[in-house]
């Protein structure tokens, strides 16, 4: 119950003029992003494919350059769907501070003002978080070629975990610091789990996800709270 009420408080919240501005700003810098990675692998494409390709022993391949311009074609339509969910959640991470401290000012104004992360921190963090988010969905595609009925609860619950991870970590930060907050995560690891696969099934529907790190960002919001008052 703890998962899905935190989840359903941060659905409440969704007009806020706060969520808003993130997410504003989140999708912005995903599309900058996404149309800056296109254009790289166009880029890089056309440098290969420029020149005649010559294979050894064998000479001019010119249908070489047909399969590259293809597969380049290909690229672009896949890559923006692949990195979507990455860059979202890593971007949304760097914006967390506005997205707690709304949930915060809502539902737990009695608090004292929470430790200030620094922008220098936070975007530290979110690139890092894509590097980790990026590179474990690439090792996943190997999984998904062999156990391909099981793709999605591979992704679900993958994602799930380093989305709960980073999250939770992420909001309980702002009241413990950071050990304090891998503390708590540790002691109640399969809540944050579960509420991160909760996250993630939606993120992979394409522009859902665009939305889904803000609510999972308040829903953890939630949770930390509710989960640090048992403890207390």
């Amino acid at each position: 119950m703890t998962i899905l009420n935190a989840f359903f408080a941060a659905l409440g919240q969704i007009g806020d003029p706060k969520f808003r501005s993130v997410l504003l700003r989140g999708v912005g810098l995903t599309i900058l992003l996404l149309i800056a990675a296109c254009a790289s692998a166009i880029w890089f494409i056309n440098t290969l494919s420029g020149n005649e390709i010559s294979l050894p022993f064998i000479g001019a391949v010119p249908w070489l350059n047909d399969v590259l311009n293809y597969s380049g074609i290909l690229l672009v339509l896949v890559l923006p769907v692949f990195l979507m969910m990455p860059v979202a959640s890593a971007i949304t991470s760097i914006f967390l501070e506005d997205v707690a401290q709304a949930v915060e000012d809502k539902h737990y104004s009695s608090l004292p003002p929470a430790q200030k992360i620094p922008f220098s921190e936070a975007l530290l963090d979110g690139l890092s978080f894509l590097g980790v988010l990026i590179a474990a969905n690439l090792l996943a595609l190997i999984l998904y070629a062999i156990l391909t009925p099981f793709a999605p609860f591979i992704f679900w619950g993958m994602n799930g975990f380093l989305l709960g991870r980073e999250y939770f970590t992420l909001a309980a930060m702002r009241r413990l610091g950071r050990d304090g907050a891998r503390k708590l995560r540790a002691k109640h690891s399969t809540t944050v789990w579960l509420a991160g696969t909760l996250m993630a099934i939606p993120l992979s529907v394409p522009l859902v996800n665009l939305v889904i790190p803000i609510i999972g960002v308040a829903t953890f919001t939630h949770i930390y709270h509710r989960l640090s008052g048992l403890d207390s």
